[in-house]
């Protein structure tokens, strides 16, 4: 729904925000349909299926990796580009804020979580052969013992989540400090005292967007924190295997993938949502087949 409405363009946004709010549904998009429908539900409840194959499984593994990394990514991409609208002056604004330099950045960031995701595919051996097929996956014993997989594998985690999160919060706090800053000399300039405000129009619109740059800092780090502290925990004692369901690492584990599978989803709301063109263009949807019920019955 998100990406339908985003796509007709009515929410009043710029095409260079357009553009990516696009790109950011359909990566979240591509996340729920890999890594929670595919390597999930139906890993649950269709446990034997042509998905269950080795070469089919290390497939979709790689493709989970590439659909969060392409979701965590575009939000930095999304997030240097505001950074750059407000805080830098009207010539780069004008010169990197475009629909055209939008779409080489998300080509770009798509492309590159793509390739670097590739090795996951080879990291991977079945945990069984039956009849001459493979089956299932389970990570080969020298991901864990040799230096080029330990490399690969600290790389990976460092380069999503703990860089994206640096940059998401460094950028949305220079972000708030420049927002600060002028509505400071805002109030200078109009010699307004602090609590005359809320009549500007400016400054609440500065103070909405302030809001919003720490609601998105806030929501990735904290859903993303309970994952990276479990692969630093286990990466540290080397813990690779669990005693059953109720072994607590294990429950931390599958606590921390839930809450970075909901990261993936929730910036989608967080942008969309709050203008207020989306919401009226998703309650026109939601009647529209309502109202052509009644037109057809009338």
């Amino acid at each position: 729904m998100a990406i339908m409405i985003l796509s007709r363009g009515k929410c009043g946004l710029s095409k260079c925000i357009t553009c990516y709010l696009v790109a950011m549904a359909v990566a979240d998009l591509l996340v729920v349909l890999t890594s929670v429908l595919l390597n999930r539900i139906i890993a649950a409840y269709f446990p034997v299926s042509f998905l269950s194959i080795t070469p089919v499984c290390a497939l979709k593994t790689s493709l989970v990796y590439a659909a969060k990394d392409s979701s965590v990514w575009l939000t930095v991409a999304f997030t240097f580009d505001r950074y750059v609208a407000i805080c830098w002056g009207k010539k780069l604004k004008h010169k990197y804020c475009t629909k055209q330099t939008a779409r080489g950045v998300v080509g770009t960031v798509l492309a590159l979580s793509c390739l670097r995701n590739i090795p996951w595919y080879f990291s991977l051996e079945p945990l069984y052969i039956s009849n001459n097929i493979p089956w299932y996956c389970n990570f080969k014993s020298i991901f864990y013992t040799t230096p080029p997989w330990i490399t690969f594998s600290y790389l990976s985690h460092i380069l999503t989540p703990l860089v994206p999160l640096i940059l998401i919060v460094l950028l949305n706090a220079l972000t708030v400090r420049s927002i600060v800053l002028a509505n400071r000399t805002r109030r200078a300039l109009r010699g307004k005292q602090y609590g005359e405000e809320e009549n500007d129009l400016e400054i609440q619109k500065r103070r909405k967007s302030i809001i919003l740059l720490l609601t998105l800092s806030g929501n990735f780090v904290t859903l993303w924190m309970t994952f990276t502290v479990h692969y630093l925990y286990f990466r540290i004692t080397n813990s690779y295997s669990y005693t059953g369901y109720n072994d607590p690492l294990y429950i931390l584990q599958e606590a921390g993938y839930m809450l970075l599978l909901l990261s993936c989803c929730t910036n989608t709301f967080i942008y969309a949502v709050i203008q207020k063109n989306f919401r009226e263009d998703f309650r026109h949807s939601l009647n529209y087949p309502f109202r052509f019920v009644k037109l057809v019955k009338w």
